[in-house]
């Protein structure tokens, strides 16, 4: 079966992506302030937080998309930061954005063979339609007629093409009915079981504690907790006091 790597023994033990003393700024806002934490290969790992702490600012900062950063963003022992999007995207990390970014003129299969394949071992778009069987009804429709589902679908499949490791989602469940929360939380466990590294942005921590090995929760642009998966009852009150939830 095709897959980037199906998870082994060892692969839980090997870093894939590790930030250190990442700072960030949007203009002369200075929006990370030493952002640290590590990705090991396999894992799904989010980041939590309230409105405005900087999880999204951490994202584009990972894709080379901010004007200004500074820090260190090793992946597979290279260093990205400084590095423009492309070059990014070329070693293996894929970024789908909040707003999904859907070309509404195209059609569904037009908006999937958009992006450029930059590695070996990217899916092809029958595999997609075999995830994402709704695609492939929908693949004449253009993407004007698509629900928010079927375009958050669409934006995941759209990045599964390039041959990326690292998958980087921002809020995937924002706005959507539950009944397609709960199906985009089994896609990111297909694309887990079949060797993905994924790094989820998410309010909704009763989605992400669905999906999740770890999670990092995020104030004012810094790291301020790590919770396991496992730990997330025993963390109850801290959780409530870090979210709200």
């Amino acid at each position: 079966m095709w897959g980037p790597g199906m998870p082994d023994a060892s692969a839980a033990t090997t870093t894939l992506l590790e930030v250190a003393d990442l700072h960030g700024w949007y203009g002369e806002s200075h929006i990370l302030h030493g952002m640290n934490f590590e990705i090991r290969q396999g894992e799904v790992v989010t980041l939590l937080g309230r409105n405005g702490a900087g999880k999204t600012t951490t994202l584009r900062a990972i894709m080379g998309m901010l004007g200004r950063s500074q820090g260190s963003i090793q992946f597979e022992g290279r260093q990205m930061c400084g590095l423009a999007s492309n070059k990014i995207a070329k070693h293996g990390i894929a970024y789908c954005p909040e707003e999904r970014g859907i070309f509404a003129s195209l059609s569904v299969e037009e908006n999937l063979m958009l992006p450029p394949v930059v590695r070996p071992g990217g899916m092809t778009v029958p595999e997609i339609y075999e995830i994402f069987p709704n695609l492939l009804e929908r693949r004449r429709s253009p993407g004007t007629k698509l629900s928010g589902g079927e375009q958050q679908m669409l934006a995941i499949g759209r990045i599964l093409r390039t041959g990326a490791s690292l998958l980087l989602f921002d809020e995937p469940s924002e706005g959507l009915a539950p009944v397609i929360v709960q199906r985009i939380g089994e896609v990111i466990r297909t694309l887990k079981a079949k060797g993905f590294t994924i790094l989820l942005v998410e309010q909704n921590f009763r989605f992400a504690s669905t999906v999740a090995d770890r999670h990092y929760v995020v104030e004012h642009g810094t790291v301020i907790d790590m919770i396991k998966n496992s730990e997330i009852a025993a963390n109850a009150d801290k959780l409530h006091t870090y979210l709200g939830v």
